[in-house]
């Protein structure tokens, strides 16, 4: 019987529940134990798609078009497992289903309530598309006392009696404070966090203790006497240089050991850790670095570029290297020679993806940058459509290129997708289409030019990655563009999509539809990013 571990988190949100759990869930992987990770986010929005990246940071898409919790990627990253629909779900998806069922008259003219048809609804998510799993790693987003999460609170109290404790276990994550002005650690907020967990009727078997520094024993000892739980089941969360650190860290303080001893399992083999400490080396003592510069919109919350940052510290790994990240609005560049200005002497450009008009123009000004002075340039998903309006007004002379995201203009390089297949089956969208879950999303295949910058890269011509976007490339441009020097080097497998565009004779010009930094991995870091942080470390050279 797969068995369930629930992590739930008190005193402040951001100490890193969803990091700890996909920490977790690599050590009992690491212990040839078979894991799947899953969120429970108690915000009432269908799913993060229409939040802003300021309120809700990185929508993390999975291969099945998914639009989720950007602590998905922390378990594909660290597990390499990959996530899919049934993996995330918030209050307004129960509330959106439940709702369904009523209208249906599935209730037969009951009442429809929070206990028992919300948390039903929930439990039934947690328990299902368990496959084979041994554990399933269930987070609760926020912190216990929020009135958002009581339902799942509830919920995951219920099916813990359900399916027994033998099979059930809780994980409570919270901060141990250090007061510098009485240079102590302070356990209160811990005890006041399990205290109100426990008047839910939930009693945590471990407390995670988030800590800048080690927790004195007789503090871990009054920990454990006020929140009845053992005392080596009371574990500290200490910082450490480098998140992929976790695995390791978490291992030396007994969390592990802490959970497979309360499931009662006493044989399971040590972890083979000898990927994660190789992983942390290559971080911890790079043997040079790159400075590379992030041209963005939503520069001011770095987790709005979660993925993003992780894939580059994977390309750091894969080439030795420390990617040290330069952050610039985009805005920034729109005066005259602001570009140069900022630009001189990074090893690499990178603009990401984004939505709406605000920007643009410095982005655009910023591939102009990269193409005039042979700097490597990334450009994903909207930054690859930038590259292209500046190649058309640049290189081809086409005046009054942009995107139709934008207005109405005389030459619509980039236009709305109004239809795409599929597999199968057609997808069809409309201008006035609703705004969430209506994007290309998900993993699509697309054939690469034999001989192009992208198929060395990648070493095949068929490759499949993730989109998230609305508008495309318009390939109606795409003769005059390839004329201007511009080559079209991945395509659509029936041709009628750009997913890749390049620069045969720039050093390092890539531009792509899709979102590569979805599928990088720490010990398998995306070949995009691998060769981009090359190419830097080849233009660090040369500067």
């Amino acid at each position: 019987m797969t068995r369930f571990i629930f992590i739930t988190g008190g005193v402040v949100s951001s100490l890193g529940k969803g990091l700890a759990s996909a920490a977790l869930g690599a050590l009992l992987q690491a212990r040839g134990y078979k894991v799947r990770l899953r969120k429970l986010d108690p915000y009432i929005n269908v799913d993060p798609g229409t939040m802003s990246p300021y309120q809700h940071g990185e929508v993390y898409v999975t291969d099945d078009g998914a639009e989720s919790d950007l602590d998905l990627g922390h378990y594909e990253r660290f597990t390499g497992v990959p996530a899919r629909k049934s993996d995330n779900v918030t209050t307004g998806r129960i509330y959106q289903t439940v709702i369904a069922k009523e209208r249906r008259g599935d209730y037969l003219g009951g009442t429809v309530q929070v206990i028992p048809h919300i948390t039903d609804a929930i439990k039934d998510f947690v328990r299902s598309d368990t496959d084979d799993n041994d554990f399933m790693l269930i987070e609760v987003g926020g912190t216990v006392g929020d009135i958002e999460g009581l339902p799942f609170f509830e919920a995951i109290r219920q099916l813990g009696l359900e399916v027994g404790r033998e099979n059930a276990l809780f994980i409570h994550l919270t901060l141990v404070p250090y007061i510098a002005a009485s240079g102590e650690l302070k356990t209160k907020p811990t005890q006041h966090s399990v205290k109100e967990l426990r008047s839910i009727g939930i009693q945590p078997d471990i407390v995670l203790c988030r800590c800048d520094r080690p927790i004195p024993e007789s503090d871990r000892r009054k920990i454990a006497l006020f929140c009845n739980v053992r005392e080596d089941a009371v574990i500290p969360a200490l910082d450490v240089q480098t998140i992929y650190e976790a695995p390791l860290s978490y291992h030396v303080q007994g969390f592990d050991n802490q959970v497979l001893r309360a499931f009662g399992l006493r044989d399971a083999p040590e972890p083979d850790l000898s990927r994660w400490r190789d992983v942390a080396s290559r971080i911890i003592v790079p043997e040079g670095e790159v400075k590379i510069a992030i041209v963005g919109k939503y520069t001011g919350l770095k987790d709005a570029y979660k993925s993003l940052i992780e894939a580059l510290t994977h390309g750091g790994i894969a080439n030795r290297v420390k990617v040290q990240m330069e952050w610039f609005e985009s805005e920034i560049f729109e005066k005259e020679d602001a570009a140069v200005a900022h630009l001189e002497g990074v090893h690499a450009i990178l603009v990401p993806g984004g939505f709406g008009e605000r920007g643009t123009e410095g982005k655009i000004k910023a591939a102009t940058f990269a193409r005039e002075r042979g700097v490597p340039y990334f450009g994903i998903c909207f930054g690859m459509q930038m590259a292209v309006i500046e190649a058309a007004r640049n290189l081809a002379g086409i005046a009054g290129a942009s995107s139709s995201e934008f207005g109405a203009c005389a030459n619509p390089v980039v236009g709305l997708m109004t239809e795409w297949m599929r597999g199968n089956e057609l997808e069809q969208r409309g201008v006035n289409t609703d705004l969430g879950g209506t994007m290309r999303l998900g993993s699509y295949p697309a054939q690469l030019v034999a001989g192009s910058k992208a198929a060395e890269i990648y070493g095949t011509t068929k490759i499949d990655e993730r989109h998230r976007h609305r508008y495309e490339v318009n390939t109606d441009y795409r003769e005059v563009l390839e004329k201007a020097g511009l080559r079209f080097s991945g395509m659509s497998p029936d041709g009628l999509l750009p997913e890749i565009v390049e620069y045969p004779n720039h050093p390092w010009f890539v531009g792509v539809q899709f979102h590569p930094e979805l599928k990088s991995k720490p010990f398998e870091p995306h070949p995009l990013f691998a060769s981009f942080v090359q190419a830097a470390v080849a233009q660090s050279r040369l500067v």
